[in-house]
């Protein structure tokens, strides 16, 4: 049996209700205790319970344990019944060493909403082959250095409540038109990358692709860009919606074009309906997707984009 067969559609987990436990993480670097009161005391006041992983402050390196102790707190998270979702802390580096450890069967047979975004997207290539898993704001986004709205968590934990979520967006210069439908996944452009080949990566056939990025030099995105068109996903997508690439760096001689124009000059290429100026990624607003769950995407000339779940 494969267990990474997969399911189409894949479900939804169960939606949380007042009163309900929910767990956390950190999959990836450390994090204080300090830094997640902002965010535990959030779902406290909105009647949610919260339970902390053991190794949760655990420092070992740049990452919160070994790799062992990290798969035993996600383990653990996934096997209590009590606990009904869990957030990744935060991101960084380093989820992606946890896939080969992971017991899938106990993914497959606890499904629980995953929340997270950046460096988690690796866990939702992964979780996305057996249930739907939230892209949204994590514990650490109360606190960074441009700290993210509480607007992006009321609409996350909306979401987590079973709660419609669409989106109207007014137009983007880079915007392509056309209408896409299809399940919603993608993450981080770099670990979405760094899956390439593997048995972890999504399946991007007739999928709307999300993309966002931090911290990288106009190159590399063109690279990355790259190994997308080599292995010929866009010719596979239905739609795209790109969220904020912030942080980009350039070279001494400049690359010649921003992130947003590499992407763009694909989008245009293979007429994919694209939806550029999504608010979603490291920037103040990060507003959650559903990944997983079919979607339809409505980009038009002189008007308002649509991106809503059928």
């Amino acid at each position: 049996m494969n267990i990474f067969a997969g399911m189409e559609p894949v479900p939804a987990p169960p939606y949380l209700q007042h009163g309900d436990t929910v767990g956390i993480i950190a999959p990836a670097r450390s994090i204080r205790e300090e830094e997640i009161i902002p965010f535990t005391g959030l779902l406290e006041e909105r009647g949610l319970n919260v339970a902390r992983a053991p190794h949760l402050f655990g420092v070992h390196h740049q990452f919160s344990g070994t790799v062992e102790q990290r798969l035993t707190d996600l383990h653990a998270m996934f096997t209590d019944p009590s606990v009904k979702a869990v957030f990744a802390a935060r991101g960084g580096y380093g989820t992606a060493q946890l896939l080969p450890g992971i017991d899938w069967e106990v993914v497959r047979d606890n499904p629980k909403w995953l929340v997270g975004f950046s460096d988690v997207t690796a866990l939702h290539a992964a979780f996305g082959k057996f249930m739907q898993t939230l892209h949204g704001a994590m514990p650490y986004s109360l606190v960074m250095k441009e700290p993210q709205d509480q607007d992006s968590f009321t609409r996350l934990l909306k979401a987590l409540s079973g709660e419609n979520i669409g989106y109207i967006l007014e137009d983007h210069p880079f915007n392509v038109f056309g209408k896409a439908e299809g399940a919603i996944t993608g993450g981080n452009l770099s670990v979405l990358y760094s899956l390439a080949g593997s048995l972890y990566e999504p399946d991007y056939e007739g999928k709307i692709l999300f993309l966002e990025e931090l911290d990288e030099y106009l190159y590399h995105v063109d690279r990355m860009m790259m190994n997308f068109e080599l292995r010929d996903i866009f010719r596979k997508i239905s739609g795209l919606v790109i969220g904020s690439f912030s942080g980009m760096h350039d070279n001494k001689v400049p690359y010649g074009m921003d992130a947003l124009e590499i992407i763009a000059e694909r989008a245009n290429k293979y007429n994919i309906p694209a939806l550029f100026g999504f608010p979603a990624g490291h920037k103040k607003s990060n507003w959650p997707l559903i990944f997983g769950r079919v979607g339809t995407l409505t980009v038009e000339k002189g008007s308002f984009s649509l991106l809503k779940y059928v």
